[in-house]
């Protein structure tokens, strides 16, 4: 027996024709708001406090998006716990694109691995924007530790072991997290001071508080070019065009650190569900800034990399980070704050 093809009016047919429709009306919708957007001002969170190398490249990027949309793109500082109360916030904002975050490695990549309850996923709770810029992590030492090089500084931690106090942003942190790699590597033993961001931490090394930080460039050439910190090695593969004296920790010659490689990164996410026509304005925005020689030239000056890529490729790079760091915030037993 032949059936008869449906109708039209079919109920089951009609609700798939409604569901199509409705796509298309969103389709619409978000098109038309991406052509307008933005019409009003973008909020760009930090999840650190200000100073620290998140703030100073969000404040450059903010800017010179503020001159091409046309409309402020505000800095919230909102620092806690690690960067993830910052973060958490972006995630729970509406998907509309004018609340973003300047994410970084320790806020999407190792926060997973030092929080169980971690109130946000860093690859279901946002999507993707813009890769914006790596990192090298700068050794230095204030000039009252009598080292000259990471082969002096391992032998000196050694012949006093703990009597070094090395800072951070805290608990968990970039520089927190590259120092205990360094530490493991090296079979050394440092104390361990956090802060409540960079900035704090760097103001009590250059006075002689504590006396040695692994942390981004920017925050501290300023001081490695006025003479109050002595700069070791940096950790990337290779040395810095804004330090071109000062080596890589692999070129210590240690067998223990060849390949050393310990760099920060930076990135801007926005909540999931953002509309992908606004990630992608928001995304060739962002990539034109950085191309463009007067920031590739700033960022070089402070001791980083503009990274312009794809949102598929900051989002590769995220998870792929996940999985690097969770053994090294699990073999050295980092706790949060």
């Amino acid at each position: 027996m032949k059936l008869p093809l449906p109708h039209f009016n079919c109920p089951k047919v009609s609700s798939i024709k409604s569901l199509f429709l409705a796509f298309a009306l969103l389709a619409t919708v978000a098109s038309v708001h991406a052509q307008t957007y933005p019409s009003k001002p973008i909020r760009m969170v930090v999840p650190f406090t200000p100073g620290g190398s998140t703030d100073i490249l969000a404040r450059s990027i903010g800017q010179k998006l503020s001159q091409s949309f046309g409309q402020t793109v505000l800095i919230d500082n909102v620092p806690g716990a690690g960067g993830s109360i910052g973060a958490d916030k972006v995630a729970k904002a509406p998907a509309d694109g004018y609340t973003i975050l300047m994410g970084h490695i320790g806020t999407l990549a190792v926060t997973p691995s030092l929080y169980p309850n971690l109130p946000y996923d860093p690859i279901k709770s946002f999507a993707p924007v813009a890769w914006i810029a790596k990192v090298p992590n700068v050794m230095v030492v204030h000039p009252s530790v009598p080292v000259k090089n990471v082969k002096e500084l391992i032998e000196y931690a050694k012949s006093k072991p703990n009597a070094l106090n090395f800072g951070s942003g805290g608990n968990g942190s970039a520089a927190h997290l590259a120092t205990e790699y360094f530490k493991l590597q090296t079979q050394t033993q440092m104390v361990h001071v956090p802060y409540k961001g960079t900035a704090p931490a760097v103001t009590d090394l250059v006075s002689g508080q504590i006396q040695v930080m692994f942390t981004g460039a920017p925050a501290v050439s300023g001081f490695i070019k006025g003479g109050q910190l002595r700069p070791l090695a940096v950790s990337s593969k290779s040395r810095l065009s804004s330090l071109p004296d000062v080596p890589t920790v692999a070129e210590s010659g240690l067998k223990e650190l060849a390949g050393f490689e310990a760099d920060q990164w930076y990135g801007i996410v926005a909540p999931a569900g953002t509309p992908q026509a606004i990630v992608m304005k928001l995304n060739t925005e962002i990539n034109s800034i950085l191309n463009s020689a007067e920031i590739k030239t700033r960022l070089q000056t402070e001791g980083a990399e503009a990274t312009p890529n794809p949102p598929e490729v900051f989002g590769k790079l995220i998870a792929s980070e996940i999985e690097r760091w969770r053994p090294v915030v699990q073999a050295s037993k980092i706790k949060p704050d």
